[in-house]
């Protein structure tokens, strides 16, 4: 093999090594954090101007254009970003490894930190539980083929044109998916308020009209009540007192306030009347489960969709024990109702599947558990709808980045009642056109899986020297490298004190 098709190993560390100014704002300034990173397009789309008060204590690093951002915590979701020309003297976090170097053109390194195996390397990295993360030592451990600087520069070219392709093809399958969502929302909308059933209302006459529907289940509800306390009574052995029935706690009314116009035979029922109970779970202390055979499945805001269905991609279990005692009360079974509370994004629902007898929730969810006479269905694909999630998000409160909602926001929140037939023929519209829907998005899922495939394995290409061939008068990658090692290694010789050791040099 001649020296020209070798291939050269080089550290990220001895490259990439330019010093990065401590000094942080000396007056109003513009601050970039992890946050500020779009990981999609990795790049800054939310820096902040700040004044000097507001400087965060991570407000240090002087950033110059074409520094390359790494965030240091969770290396996975590779928040990664060049710094452009507009964003010259910024100050950036301390979360982030800024590479500044003399050798390396800006956008070959920030397609190199792109690459997965970058990714794979330092996720296998991190340490710390809470807020996993790798350090700066192990980013510039990172080892990769050197390049000349031409070099880098035609690769990064190369990989510009073929990747800028990628993007519109990417592009234009986002905006195939947003419109589907936007279709989703439709249907659910024109569900709810009952034009998706208006022909099948003028051609039949339910035998049970939403408002009797609604009476049925109210007097209902109060006759179990009366049942559980005379039942009460008689086994503490008294003589039930007068007026108790007076005592009974009437569900809250609906607030319909701006609400649409329902069609002829519904009425509007709040989710307290049409639901036995709704209340939320609970998330048992560690130490609580450490042991023991753990088959009860726990779920989490991530279990939840926005299709009404679980994802069950990445499950949790615990001890039969636990659900039982500490978690009694937020076990959940098939056809219970479960939406987050906490967000965001809050609204995703899902209806239980008789996949397992028992489930547990944590507290991050409710339960709508309904009546008879109301379908579970029914009840997940209002709380999916924009009528419900308009009416929950204006009422729900957002504390330190966190939105909440309330479990008597939930229990007031007004459903639509259709008589009980008119509810089975919405479902059976709705899951006919949804099932055509969820074609086409698992169609448009799958493409950008392979473009994301397609990605890496153009990055893999460009980094093994197969995407761009070499230019036979440029200085040999070994020659040049060798003399930059030559120069390090002479401007440590000349800090070394007379008689000492070599200072360290920072990685």
């Amino acid at each position: 093999m001649s020296e020209l098709n070798q291939r050269f190993l080089a550290a990220l560390g001895e490259l990439a090594d330019e010093p990065v100014e401590q000094t942080g704002p000396t007056s109003d300034f513009v601050y970039v954090d992890i946050s500020s990173i779009d990981r999609e397009s990795k790049k800054i789309t939310e820096a902040k101007p700040l004044t000097l008060s507001q400087a965060p204590s991570r407000a240090k690093q002087l950033l110059r254009a074409g520094d390359v951002l790494v965030s240091m915590t969770r290396p996975n979701l590779n928040a990664v970003a060049l710094v452009p020309e507009q964003l010259d003297g910024a100050i950036g976090s301390t979360g982030f490894h800024v590479l500044r170097s003399r050798w390396l053109r800006p956008e070959f390194l920030l397609r190199l930190v792109q690459s997965q195996r970058f990714v794979d390397e330092m996720s296998a990295l991190v340490q710390g539980a809470l807020y996993p993360a790798v350090r700066p030592k192990d980013i510039a451990a990172f080892t990769f083929v050197f390049e000349t600087p031409a070099q880098q520069s035609r690769i990064a070219a190369k990989l510009e044109e073929l990747l800028s392709d990628l993007d519109a093809g990417v592009a234009e399958l986002k905006a195939a998916q947003k419109k589907l969502a936007q279709y989703r929302q439709s249907l659910l909308k024109a569900a709810v308020e009952g034009v998706l059933t208006a022909e099948w209302r003028a051609k039949n006459t339910p035998s049970e009209t939403g408002a009797q529907l609604l009476q049925r289940i109210l007097t209902e509800r109060r006759a179990r009540w009366e049942a559980r306390q005379l039942a009460r009574f008689a086994e503490q052995g008294k003589t039930p007192p007068k007026g108790w029935q007076n005592k009974y706690p009437e569900p809250v009314q609906p607030d319909t306030i701006g609400l649409p116009e329902l069609p002829q035979g519904w009425v509007w029922a709040s989710g307290e009347q049409i639901c036995d109970f709704i209340t939320k779970g609970t998330t048992p202390p560690k130490e609580l489960d450490p042991r023991g055979q753990k088959t009860i499945p726990f779920l989490r805001v991530t279990n939840l969709t926005n299709r009404g269905e679980l994802d069950l991609s990445d499950e949790v279990f615990v001890s039969v024990e636990t659900h039982r005692g500490f978690l009694a009360r937020s076990a959940v079974y098939p056809n219970d109702v479960l939406m987050n509370i906490v967000g965001p994004p809050l609204g995703q629902v899902a209806v239980v599947p008789p996949t397992f007898a028992e489930w547990n929730i944590n507290q991050a969810i409710a339960i709508f558990r309904s009546v008879e006479g109301v379908l579970p269905s029914f009840i997940c694909r209002y709380l999916l709808s924009p009528v419900a999630q308009k009416w929950l998000k204006s009422r729900s409160k957002t504390t330190a980045g966190q939105t909440n909602l309330t479990l008597e926001v939930c229990r007031s929140l007004p459903f639509p009642l259709p008589p009980k037939d008119e509810q089975q023929e919405l479902l059976g519209s709705i899951e006919t056109a949804m099932t055509a829907l969820s074609s086409q998005e698992q169609t448009i899922d799958h493409a950008l899986q392979q473009s994301v495939a397609q990605r890496q394995n153009i990055l893999r290409a460009a980094f093994a020297g197969q995407l761009v061939p070499q230019d036979l008068n440029d200085e040999p990658a070994a020659v040049l490298l060798a003399r930059i090692r030559a120069g390090r290694a002479a401007q440590a010789a000349m800090k070394t004190p007379r008689g000492g050791k070599p200072r360290e040099r920072r990685s």
